[in-house]
């Protein structure tokens, strides 16, 4: 695999420390074994992580995004000292950057130990930020966050980073079992 150098970061909080982003490594994958045990996590995602196979394929999956440029995918770390990689907190990705399309799809997860300190957030607004800069030349003109209706954490994040309520999503089951909240931010 080609070795991948996008790193983005994040300013710590009063009560947090600063986030660095960058691409998964086959070494994260121990960790989203524990990180998968979260009933909360496993409710909102699709992935389903059970053991280290999963883990390694999940990895792989994202390393694979990055090589065919249509999901870019970022483990999100804590960094005590702003440089310096620490513990697994969050993942952020970017879906469906093609050249010419006008838009992409953002979505996000926190590990359980790390919610309630604006993990999602500054690691959305972060790589917001990063797209549109990166693909704005290309085309990018809107970010697109799905989430459940009843994930009110979501909504809060996605209010947080500038990306309005658009519309109700009615269910489509089987891959999208319960009605979305639409939510764009498009590039100033």
């Amino acid at each position: 695999m080609n070795k991948i150098t996008t790193r983005l970061t994040a300013a710590a909080t009063p009560t947090a420390p600063a986030l660095v982003l960058r691409p998964w490594t086959e070494a994260d994958a121990i960790h989203l074994v524990d990180l998968y045990q979260d009933a909360a996590l496993r409710r909102w995602t699709s992935a389903g992580i059970d053991d280290l196979t999963d883990a390694e394929q999940w990895v792989l999956t994202q390393q694979r995004g990055w090589e065919a440029a249509d999901r870019r995918s970022f483990a999100v770390l804590e960094s005590p000292d702003g440089r310096a990689e620490g513990r697994l907190v969050g993942h952020v990705v970017v879906k469906g950057v093609l050249p010419g399309s006008e838009s992409a799809e953002v979505g996000y997860w926190t590990a359980a130990y790390a919610r309630g300190q604006a993990v999602a957030p500054r690691a959305l607004e972060a790589t917001a930020e990063w797209a549109f800069g990166t693909f704005a030349d290309a085309g990018l003109l809107h970010l697109e966050l799905l989430h459940q209706v009843d994930n009110t954490a979501s909504c809060r994040v996605a209010d947080k980073c500038r990306f309005p309520l658009a519309s109700t999503l009615p269910a489509a089951p089987p891959d999208f079992p319960h009605d979305g909240h639409l939510h764009i931010r498009t590039h100033r």
